[in-house]
């Protein structure tokens, strides 16, 4: 059994599909600095969970 789940965001820089592995156990109400796979650009990436339902949400760095 793993303890993450493949997820996928954009990028809020290039638009471009991003593919993170989010530790159900750890991630939740975290932010995280990660740099685009395609442009680079700092990302930070909040998660949360909605009952079962994890989400994402990436903002620019800074903004």
């Amino acid at each position: 059994m793993s303890l993450t789940q493949p997820m996928t965001f954009e990028c809020p820089y290039c638009m471009a599909p991003n593919d993170v592995e989010i530790d159900e156990m750890n991630d939740v109400g975290q932010q995280q600095v990660l740099d685009c796979q395609i442009c680079c650009q700092p990302i930070e990436l909040h998660v949360s969970r909605d009952g079962d339902t994890l989400s994402l949400q990436a903002n620019r760095e800074n903004d």
